[in-house]
């Protein structure tokens, strides 16, 4: 059994919670967001979009299956900390490596449990995310308001710039195959594209590069110049925005950079926030949700077929409804209606505010970076 020693949780509404920590130690602020998903908590806590956050499991028992290395989907573990309801620190599952509280000590992620996450869920809910600060070191809660209210929003903070290759890099294997406990490899490419990595999950490469695309990963910090020379010597076929953290709205470097991607007509597919950039860049500013979408079984409708795929989502922000002004919506929300997918009338331009790729959820959204393909080839 692991040793677990008080951890004292605020959240910036007053409310004071004492749990057990089986995490790294210390002082940690975030905001504070639920996950619904029923599997994959070692994708969820490794995912770079979670950045800044304190993740909220609804399924109450997490920690049974271990982790290991083929379900990292980044090469840390980059959220503040996760909340659960238990822990299980004897994983029973022979693809396990380790344990999930040395993956969380390593990363420097608390671990907090023995909280009641269905109360806090319910508080979300009704009151929206909302930042807290969790803490092995004070128990004080007018000290805890305190650190809280003198540390930054999460809105300020650029998170991109942690969670970016610093170097570009190619990725060469495809989607993983349980059956085979291996990477698929790469097929021959059809196409070359640049990947922009705002927080890059690995899944995401490998269903780009099963989809018959050869993929370089680049930083977030390449100038879109170098990209539209590239482009228009024929060295790359397209660009693809990929996901990552925090408020897009304080991303004006990036939104300058996809502008004149766009104004030079190189075609583009985002995912998540760059789904949220694109948007901004062509002038039509994104909104926060209340809560948020985070999960692996919310039903989105395909408009183009009439069908309903269950996907996973992570995101706090919303591209807005007047950009049918120039996007037709291909994909809604049917939990609230929300845009889930655009594809762009005057450009070569498609994007999902879901994530097709999974890992964790299911995969019945992963056709989509085959349209891209076919986008590039026409």
């Amino acid at each position: 059994m692991v040793p677990l020693k008080p951890i004292y949780i605020y959240l910036e509404n007053g409310l004071l919670l004492e749990g057990k920590s089986f995490g790294a130690e210390g002082t940690r602020v975030g905001e504070i967001v639920f996950n619904t998903s029923m599997t994959g908590y070692q994708e969820i806590v490794t995912d770079p979009s979670y950045a800044g956050q304190f993740v909220t499991f609804t399924m109450p028992e997490i920690g049974n299956v271990g982790c290991n290395r083929q379900d990292m989907e980044s090469k840390a573990a980059w959220c503040k900390g996760i909340i659960v309801r238990q822990y299980q620190a004897e994983p029973s599952n022979f693809r396990s490596e380790e344990p999930l509280h040395e993956l969380l000590k390593r990363f420097d992620v608390l671990g907090i449990c023995d909280v009641d996450t269905r109360f806090l869920t319910k508080t979300l809910r009704e009151e929206g995310a909302m930042m807290m600060i969790a803490s092995t070191e004070i128990c004080e809660k007018e000290e805890l308001a305190r650190l809280l209210a003198d540390a930054p929003h999460i809105s300020e903070v650029n998170y991109i710039e942690a969670v970016s290759t610093k170097e570009p890099y190619e990725h060469t294997t495809g989607r993983y195959d349980p059956r085979a406990f291996r990477y698929n490899d790469a097929p021959k490419p059809k196409a070359n594209i640049v990947a922009l990595d705002f927080g890059v999950k690995r899944n995401i490469l490998n269903e780009l590069t099963e989809a018959g695309m050869h993929v370089e990963v680049v930083p977030n910090s390449v100038e879109a110049e170098t990209l539209i020379e590239r482009y228009e010597k024929g060295d790359i076929d397209g660009v693809f925005l990929s996901n990552g953290p925090g408020d897009p709205l304080i991303l004006k470097k990036e939104r300058e950079k996809i502008a004149k991607l766009i104004e030079a007509k190189v075609p583009m597919f985002g995912i998540c926030l760059g789904h949220q950039l694109l948007s901004i860049a062509h002038g039509y500013d994104t909104y926060k949700l209340k809560f948020g979408h985070h999960g692996g079984n919310h039903p989105v409708k395909n408009v183009g077929t009439g069908a309903v795929e269950i996907t996973a989502q992570n995101h706090n922000y919303n591209v807005p409804d007047t950009i049918t002004e120039i996007a037709e919506v291909t994909h809604t929300n049917l939990f609230d209606g929300t845009i889930e997918g655009v594809r762009y009338k005057e450009s070569p331009i498609l994007s999902v505010q879901h994530h097709p790729e999974a890992s964790p959820g299911p995969h019945e959204s992963r056709y989509v970076f085959g349209e891209f393909l076919k986008m590039i080839e026409r």
